[in-house]
């Protein structure tokens, strides 16, 4: 069986047009007030990405609905506006490979920045007068604030357990997928299970030395203290990897990451959570491509 890939799954017919309208309309609104928050907002654009919400957003729709364009552009907004954020606060250099907005404008203008997209991301959703819609975005917004200040008291902390890593993921990750699954009209709790997959694929392409996919440094989530499921369960049987989880020594931390099999169990970890996913899908109109997704989140190179 060949293993769906994020790129693959961007054949389901209609799909291909319906992201390139949306980069139309991403353009227009981020584009929509002119100065500076609007140029680094399209710096952010411009980085790219996998616009894998606003496809979850058309993936969702029911049979004879029509997928939103304003919820797709809402969704994909809302996350460029936390990776702004995100790179302002781990002071992270690069993006994608090309320079964080606040390493060339300075803090004060990322931060204006990543408030002006979530700005324009409701401002979207709220013009299609559907007030449940808007509270579904609000809902998971405020999920990723809770997870970042949840990030904020687990750094540094190798004895974080392994639930308290899940809830976190759960709302930096989890909440936003289910919102633009449930925007769409289909299953959020399908969304939030592929949300931690992701999440946990993610967080062992940081370890494992892929930049591609992940669009950071690898390394980061070590170097910046950020207790991962594969740092935790590696930290649990390494000093060396619990030392460095706490803030100590990096040098040779993150190869014995990988020696200590918790890249794998992570892995098998994401795996269940694909699977939870797949268990909430129930005669959709695009279950097979669905289906497809709960893979390729978690099979990507590594």
């Amino acid at each position: 069986m060949t293993v769906p890939t994020l790129a693959s799954i961007r054949e389901a017919p209609g799909l291909d047009a319906y992201l390139e309208a949306l980069e139309e309309r991403l353009q227009a609104t981020v584009d929509s007030h002119p100065g500076l928050v609007a140029a680094v907002g399209g710096q952010a654009l411009a980085a790219g990405g996998k616009r894998l919400r606003p496809a979850l957003v058309f993936l969702s729709a029911p049979p004879g609905t029509e997928p939103s364009l304003a919820a797709g552009v809402a969704v994909e907004l809302v996350h460029m506006a936390t990776l702004v954020h995100d790179d302002l606060i781990d002071r992270a250099h690069f993006r994608r490979g090309k320079a964080a907005a606040w390493s060339v404008y300075g803090p004060d203008a990322a931060r204006a920045t990543g408030d002006y997209l979530f700005a324009r991301a409701f401002a979207e959703l709220s013009a299609t007068g559907d007030r449940d819609a808007v509270e579904i975005l609000a809902d998971a917004t405020l999920g990723l604030a809770r997870g970042e200040a949840l990030q904020r008291t687990q750094a540094h902390d190798p004895a974080t357990s392994v639930d308290a890593y899940l809830e976190r993921c759960a709302l930096k990750t989890g909440k936003l997928f289910e919102a633009a699954c449930a925007l769409g009209g289909g299953s959020g709790a399908y969304g939030v299970a592929l949300g931690i997959a992701f999440q946990i694929a993610d967080d062992v392409l940081d370890c494992s030395g892929v930049t591609i996919e992940t669009g950071k440094i690898a390394g980061t989530d070590l170097r910046d203290g950020t207790p991962t499921l594969p740092l935790l369960l590696a930290a649990q049987r390494d000093a060396v990897v619990r030392t460095a989880l706490a803030g100590g020594p990096m040098d040779g931390a993150l190869v014995r990451v990988a020696a200590t099999g918790a890249l794998e169990q992570s892995l098998a970890v994401a795996l269940d959570y694909a699977s939870r996913a797949r268990a909430c899908l129930n005669g959709e109109l695009h279950r097979d491509e669905l289906e497809a997704l709960t893979h390729a989140v978690v099979n990507r190179e590594r």
